[in-house]
């Protein structure tokens, strides 16, 4: 096979640039939450979580259970080496239960975050490598240490602002929750699911849980935030879906159309080609046109330098 070459690398990572940048701003330009249908159809076995801010206790079982199943070195720095206590996604922590009060105190809740695992995710389309992969039959979005050369242009495209950087680490990784791929693979379900005393969060089928999430919303009219499910449309929807009983901006999560990142990316170099074709068009007429007129020139001239003996001077 061949090698790739240092222009080709150079190449790549600033189409992935491109690509990153343009994803994470058209992200202000997206409609208005919750209008149409996901962009992208899910995977046929397209698994996912429902996380309900309702049924949260804010135990915290799931952050040192996802720690444990995926090997990630506890983050003690808050509590000077004690206990883990991270104050937010890091390089140590996949998966995070955060506490939210309104400023006048009148409203609080616990959240649950990890990587959304987008049906369209932005850091695939973002990454010049392919480091960053979403699994064809259950839509896992993965991270391929053999292919990744440390742009981190993930954390730039993603609107979640989920995947993190190792940089106290020589040979660092990209760190995000995989779903547990390799509990997964074992039939079991992730760690963080598996753990939860309560069911604040739960495992299955995609398709599953978004009906389990409507009946919620039916049974309770009034109980959950604008009566919807954040993630069935979002950002071209998600696999991780929530419930929430305060708004979905206030706990930290991005008002998005239904139009994903990467597709907004993959408009603009269309739009620029149909654009170009007018100039192109014109320029060639033009240039025709000269060219037309110059030969006639240049005909003229040869026949003038024949009857006088005078040459062109142009």
């Amino acid at each position: 096979m061949r090698g790739v070459t240092r222009r080709e690398v150079f190449g790549l990572a600033a189409l992935g640039a491109v690509r990153a940048v343009v994803a994470s701003g058209e992200a202000a330009a997206a409609v208005a939450p919750g209008e149409g249908a996901a962009a992208v159809a899910a995977p046929p076995q397209a698994v996912a979580m429902l996380y309900d801010t309702t049924r949260c206790t804010g135990c915290k079982a799931c952050m040192p259970a996802c720690a444990e199943a995926n090997g990630l070195e506890p983050d003690t720095a808050m509590s000077g080496g004690i206990w883990q206590m991270p104050l937010d996604l890091n390089a140590q922590t996949k998966n995070i239960i955060k506490l939210w009060e309104s400023d006048d105190h009148s409203q609080w809740s616990f959240v649950k975050r990890q990587c959304m695992h987008c049906l369209d995710p932005a850091c695939v389309s973002g990454c010049p490598f392919g480091a960053l992969e979403k699994d064809p039959l259950d839509g896992v979005v993965a991270w391929e240490p053999s292919r990744c050369i440390g742009c981190r242009y993930c954390e730039v495209a993603c609107p979640y602002e989920i995947p993190k950087f190792e940089w106290s680490r020589f040979n660092p990784k990209i760190v995000k929750c995989q779903f547990c791929d390799h509990r997964l693979a074992e039939g079991l379900q992730p760690a963080c699911t598996a753990a939860c005393p309560v069911g604040a969060v739960i495992f299955g089928n995609r398709d599953a849980l978004l009906a389990d999430a409507h009946e919620r919303i039916d049974a309770a009219p009034g109980k959950y935030f604008e009566e919807r499910v954040y993630g069935e449309h979002e950002g071209g929807g998600t696999q991780v879906l929530y419930l929430s009983h305060v708004p979905f901006e206030a706990i930290g999560l991005p008002a998005l159309g239904p139009t994903s990142n990467p597709e907004y990316a993959r408009k603009w170099p269309r739009r620029i080609y149909q654009w170009l074709w007018g100039p192109i068009a014109l320029y060639a007429l033009v240039a025709g046109v000269i060219h037309h007129r110059w030969r006639r020139h240049e005909t003229e001239a040869h026949q003038l330098e024949r009857e006088t003996g005078l040459k062109e001077q142009l």
